[in-house]
């Protein structure tokens, strides 16, 4: 039996699925009800000792009238909101049993805007709150959840922060561009997702001094798509006052690919997904059911992000340009076997050189120079590094150049090279453990401290002491990061003259950004296709 609370409580309408990340029965409460603008809620605490609150509402449904729209500020209740479980996660393509990262079956539902809070066992002291760190996922912004056990925050909760894990809409209800909705908005469409982020970091901003954390002191942070969303949201002026530091890992803006679309373009796309569906009008789109919605959309190209002239009324190139960023302490990077591009299948020098030639044709002879092949071994390292470079490195590295030559905080750059050690015989559908490297989304875990997550089913990795050590020594990094804007004094400090990043791997270390000087010969390839990273049914 759980434990009665005597006042009026609202009932959660969410089946607590038996593979969400807090199954387990908690009857211990997280303290007193916390009191927020929309009314009181009643909390966990964990046999950890760390409080939780699951499924907190930060806005209205965005259901039936509210499809498509801005998200609303939640309405107060009566009672007592009982946040001890997790809420849907946006509705989204499913996930099967067999893929890489698979942490189990959550329900899914358009009612959605809730998020999770992880706090430390003890109130903060008087006077001094708990620093805060809000998590943004990622996922191509077609798919994602709060509630994933590899964005627990109860590990980083031990060590002394308030861990915020927030909800936003994916896909075409996320980021549908529509005529229809631009003359609905009074110009400009799309961003819902967005807009939902930034509901969520102002309710942080208004409500999270009661459940100990600091409201001026917000580091956000994500990964992928949830990166590519910081580094929006540092550019965006409809944030300011909301976070103190951004950090992102492994997803950017800046450069041509995944940047954000002219609305005249997301329109077009919003349109042939109005055709696709047969309907006649946006009113006609609300009233389709979400799944066949989903289903759908699955088949109609759509660029995710659009320059809605509101929310994002420049690229970010030109607003930090314009030095209307959030000029705020950054701390970014990504992982060596990580890219958004393929230029095809490499077997011997000659294949490298053949491949680099029709990619990039105008810089094919000095791309090779900087990129040096004698043996096939070494054309394939090389070929998977301009994969990289051209997409993540040099997205990443435009970010940390603009925040640089635009603004006065300064920038942490990072390089994770740990390969993460499989267990014996482990297969996925979607993931080679022989060929995997240290892949896109492969450092999460360690920044988190949630390795265990992806052993949760089935034992998928042998982790070792020094996956362990390695682990804590990105959260202590994180955590000075979130406390004083500085992730530690053997942390390089970015400056286009002398590139370094803090390399995190079997050794760890101040070292060379990784061809750095090369990054401008990569503009403009031709790839033969885009990776899985890019396909909606991945999940990062």
């Amino acid at each position: 039996m759980r434990k009665k609370i005597l006042t009026p409580i609202i009932a959660s309408t969410m089946m607590l699925a038996p593979t969400t990340i807090m199954a387990q029965i908690v009857e211990k409460s997280a303290g007193e009800p916390v009191k927020t603008q929309s009314g009181l809620i009643s909390g966990v605490t964990q046999p950890s000792g760390i409080r939780t609150w699951l499924g907190v509402p930060f806005a209205e449904p965005p259901v039936r009238e509210l499809r498509w729209r801005d998200p609303q500020p939640r309405q107060k209740w009566q009672g007592i909101w009982n946040a001890d479980r997790v809420a849907p996660e946006c509705i989204q393509p499913l996930r099967g049993r067999s893929i890489n990262h698979y942490f189990g079956e959550e329900a899914t539902s358009e009612d959605c805007l809730y998020l999770n809070i992880w706090a430390p066992p003890q109130p903060a002291p008087a006077g001094k709150p708990y620093p805060v760190i809000v998590w943004i996922y990622g996922g191509a912004f077609n798919v994602g959840s709060a509630s994933m056990a590899n964005y627990s925050g109860e590990k980083l909760a031990t060590e002394g922060v308030v861990y915020v894990a927030l909800s936003y809409r994916v896909g075409p209800l996320g980021f549908l561009a529509h005529p229809d909705l631009t003359r609905e908005g009074n110009g400009g469409s799309g961003n819902y997702g967005l807009k939902d982020q930034i509901a969520g970091l102002q309710w942080v901003k208004d409500n999270i001094a009661g459940f100990g954390g600091d409201p001026n002191n917000v580091t956000i942070a994500g990964q992928s798509a949830g990166s590519m969303s910081v580094a929006l949201l540092q550019s965006s002026p409809a944030t300011k006052g909301l976070f103190q530091r951004v950090m992102g890992m492994s997803g950017s803006p800046f450069g041509e690919l995944m940047a954000p679309a002219p609305l005249s373009k997301g329109e077009e796309d919003g349109l042939a997904l109005q055709k696709a569906l047969g309907a006649q009008s946006i009113e006609d789109m609300r009233d389709i059911p979400a799944d066949r919605l989903i289903d759908v959309a699955v088949t109609v190209p759509r660029q995710p992000v659009i320059l809605d002239g509101k929310i994002l009324q420049h690229t970010a190139q030109d607003s930090f340009a314009n030095q209307q960023q959030q000029d705020v302490p950054v701390m970014l990077g990504f992982t060596r076997d990580e890219s958004f591009l393929s230029f095809g299948q490499i077997n011997s020098v000659a294949d490298y050189e053949a491949a680099i030639g029709r990619a990039f044709p105008d810089n094919a002879a000095r791309i090779l120079k900087a990129y040096p092949a004698r043996s096939t071994a070494e054309a394939k390292r090389a070929i998977a590094d301009i994969q990289r470079d051209s997409s993540l490195g040099s997205q990443m590295a435009n970010w940390a150049e603009a925040q640089f030559k635009y603004g006065k905080a300064a920038v942490y750059p990072y390089f994770f090279t740990r390969v993460q050690p499989y267990s014996p015989g482990v297969r996925f559908t979607d993931h080679n453990p022989e060929t995997a490297g240290s892949y896109h989304s492969a450092d999460v875990p360690y920044w988190l401290g949630t390795l265990d997550s992806l052993n949760r089913f089935r034992s998928t990795r042998n982790w070792t002491a020094q996956d362990r050590q390695l682990s804590q020594q990105m959260m202590d990094a994180l955590l000075s990061f979130a406390r004083t804007g500085a992730p530690g004094k053997e942390w390089p400090r970015f400056s286009p003259s002398t590139p370094e990043v803090r390399q995190l791997g079997e050794t760890s270390g101040k070292i060379s950004w990784p061809n750095f000087k090369a990054l401008p010969l990569l503009q403009k390839a031709k790839p033969v296709s885009a990776t899985p990273a890019q396909r909606p049914q991945v999940r990062d």
